[in-house]
């Protein structure tokens, strides 16, 4: 649900973008904890792109269900989510290349740490500065390689692939009649020059990829 417009950026490298730990309530999902890696992104974008990054996560686990796992394609970019059936969930948001199987163990990883760490009772009404939980940066540098992850992983019950709902894109998600633009003009969480940058971008139509 993010807007690429950067010409040129897909270097073809294996790329973990962003990982993030939300709690789905019953209407909202709630953003607890998230890191990025925005570098190949130009500078005068990216607080933009984090924010879709933001909007896009929250929107995943919104729109799935409790007890799953989901992956969504668009283009070369894939979105992750995986919900626990006590509303915890966590989402990565990778390229094409990045290995489904390491992202689902990272995902499993980080929801069994921070379940560990921060208390249940945080999670409904916790925010990104007030929850203490320091790992997702550590995670998010340690896993960009995922052959040197995988190794970590391994030892680990591979993922049961058949049990991932896939998507094709975000759209497949929203309910009928909604549309993405009035989602991203009603939404909170984004500031209005990522509303005006993703106006800007649909118009100009250029080296536009929409997750």
């Amino acid at each position: 649900m993010f807007l690429i417009c950067f010409a040129g950026v897909h270097t073809g490298i294996m790329k973990l973008l962003c990982l993030s730990v939300l709690y789905k309530g019953e209407a909202k999902s709630n953003l607890l904890k998230a890191a990025y890696e925005l570098s190949s992104f130009g500078f005068f974008q990216r607080s933009s792109i984090q924010e879709f990054m933001t909007f896009t996560c929250g929107l995943l686990v919104e729109r799935s269900a409790f007890g799953s796992r989901a992956s969504v394609s668009e283009r070369e970019y894939m979105c992750h989510v995986h919900i626990r059936d006590d509303g915890l969930a966590a989402v990565a948001i990778a390229d094409t290349e990045y290995p489904q199987r390491v992202c689902f163990s990272l995902l499993e990883k980080v929801l069994d740490e921070f379940s560990r760490q921060v208390d249940d009772r945080q999670w409904p009404t916790g925010t990104p500065e007030t929850i203490r939980f320091t790992m997702l940066e550590e995670y998010l540098n340690k896993y960009q390689n995922p052959r040197e992850a995988d190794a970590l992983t391994r030892v680990q019950a591979e993922v049961d692939e058949t049990k991932i709902i896939l998507h094709k894109t975000m759209e497949s998600l929203l309910e009928r009649g909604e549309k993405l633009d009035d989602l991203v003009q009603k939404s909170e969480e984004l500031g209005q020059t990522s509303k005006a940058f993703y106006k800007t971008a649909k118009k100009q139509n250029r080296c536009c990829k929409m997750m």
